[in-house]
């Protein structure tokens, strides 16, 4: 068995199988369709093409594109070749993505037309929509490079959301062992959508299970409600792939008509990379009645592979995370960082193989994310008395009103458990008496249901469910969530609309 991230792919098996459908922009149009040997040979077409132009081992391309099949076979056919693949978020500005093609010395990079002026002027590119493509490719068999224990295989960027994006080195062993460990069964029959952007992890984590479990993967460019809509049922989709935030948007789009007969399809959704409500997974198992629903999580400094399910198949509690895999340590710790026994709250630590070695060119930021080989996730966990794991918050997201300490998480479950929610978001913001106090914004569930909640419903509904000192000060109604770059929600922009709603005087 190849070592190789790069070799997920073993056209071998079934070589004239579809595996890979690139959907168009509305979903449910073929751009393009590949058998396991198409795609193969496409791949190693990029490893002999990358060498030809002289680049060696160790050497990084970027990649600056929507997703599509070219991006697929460089981003695999890179590694293939020793050469380390730099996935670039392209909603980032010039200037960030000038920083990261210095900080990753990124050689080369492939770029779609849309984004071909975003790339550094000293960076030399190939363009996916020209003849240059073609005249890069080179024809014929390749033998991957066997990587050592610790080589790495691709880095990926942290959203920046605070300061510059931090690049995370990972390892072709590390990454190979997060798909291997989650490969528990068959599922060669699904059909996977993916529509997140293949710059995070989210995107192509799955796309190196379906590969690796010899299932189909249908690929959306980028994602929009009617595309996503439209590609469940042209291209027979049967499994879900999203950031919670997509699928509630496919929720709100369906809203109190009739459901696609094409959702009863659809027998698994992955919903990973953000925390979700009751409210939502209600939604959404009506939605699909005959889809098992996973909360997934991982990060990108530790892996996409953390949670599964009970060794003694005890069922997964609704809105958890999952019980611990194989071969990961997990410990809770408190605020002085003492470990938390038995069931209890506090901040999660892990050790896995797919823990990154360190952030890159940035000592100080790695010795306070890893300590004593600990990763420090910042996340605020529960665990209960059969060791299942659930998300309560960032801590980083924790602020203090009137010397009591508020999750975010918490109060967004609290809220989105009203019959007429279907999605909350809450911020602080600053109050001369209570420093800061709560912000909710308020997706309104469809139907008559929702029509009728307003905000003083809000507010006497985590009065009477919650602490007093939980309730939303403010609420404030918004049609849709607002997304950042890999589809989660947009906190940032939401943080600033709501100091700018309170400094205002509404209320």
């Amino acid at each position: 068995m190849s070592l190789n991230l790069g070799d997920m792919l073993d056209a071998g098996r079934t070589p004239d199988k579809v595996v890979l459908v690139e959907a168009g922009e509305d979903g449910a149009s073929t751009r393009a369709s590949y058998t396991a040997r198409a795609l193969d040979d496409l791949i190693d077409a990029v490893a002999r093409g990358l060498l030809k132009r002289g680049l060696r081992r160790g050497d990084a391309v970027g990649i600056l594109s929507l997703n599509r099949s070219e991006f697929v076979a460089v981003y695999f056919g890179a590694m293939r070749a020793g050469i380390v693949a730099v996935p670039v978020n392209w909603k980032l500005p010039a200037d960030t993505i000038a920083y990261i093609a210095q900080d990753a010395a990124i050689k080369l990079f492939f770029v779609d037309a849309e984004r071909a002026r975003e790339v550094p002027g000293d960076v030399p590119s190939i363009g996916f929509d020209v003849p240059a493509w073609d005249a890069f490719l080179d024809p014929g068999p390749f033998e991957s490079v066997t990587p050592a224990p610790d080589e790495i295989a691709q880095i990926l960027y942290t959203s920046g959301s605070t300061g510059r994006p931090k690049g995370v080195p990972l390892s072709h062993a590390g990454q190979r062992w997060a798909v291997e460990v989650f490969s528990t069964e068959d599922v060669s029959a699904h059909r996977l959508l993916v529509a997140a952007p293949m710059f995070h992890m989210n995107a192509l984590f799955n796309l190196k299970f379906a590969f690796h479990n010899n299932a189909t993967v249908v690929l959306a460019p980028l994602f929009s409600v009617a595309a996503y809509i439209a590609a469940i049922e042209a291209h027979h989709v049967t499994w879900l792939t999203s950031v919670p935030t997509m699928i509630a948007m496919v929720a709100k789009e369906v809203g109190d008509g009739p459901v696609p007969a094409s959702f009863k399809n659809v027998t698994r959704i992955y919903m990973g990379s953000s925390p979700f409500g009751q409210s939502l997974l209600d939604r959404v198992r009506k939605l699909f009645p005959n889809a098992a629903v996973s909360n997934g999580y991982g990060t990108t400094e530790a892996g996409p592979a953390v949670f599964g399910k009970h060794p003694d198949g005890i069922p997964t509690p609704d809105l958890s995370m999952g019980y611990p895999l194989k071969a990961i340590d997990l410990r809770i710790v408190d605020g002085e960082g003492r470990p938390v026994e038995g069931t209890g709250e506090g901040i999660l630590q892990m050790r896995t193989p797919a823990l990154m070695g360190g952030y890159l060119h940035l000592p100080e930021q790695t010795k306070r994310a890893i300590r004593d080989g600990w990763y420090h996730t910042n996340d605020v966990v529960r665990r209960d008395a059969n060791g299942f794991y659930f998300f309560v918050g960032r801590a980083d997201d924790m602020f203090v009103s009137g010397g009591e300490n508020i999750y975010t998480g918490e109060v967004e479950k609290l809220i989105e458990r009203h019959p007429g929610v279907q999605q909350a978001v809450v911020v602080p913001v600053p109050d001369d008496i209570k420093q800061l106090l709560p912000f909710a914004f308020v997706v309104r569930e469809p139907g008559t249901n929702g029509s009728k909640v307003g905000e003083n419903d809000i507010k006497k509904w985590t009065l009477e469910s919650g602490p007093a000192y939980q309730h939303p000060r403010w609420v404030e109604f918004v049609p849709a969530m607002p997304l950042a770059g890999t589809n989660k929600i947009d906190r940032a922009t939401l943080k600033q609309r709501a100091k700018e709603i309170a400094a205002a005087g509404r209320r």
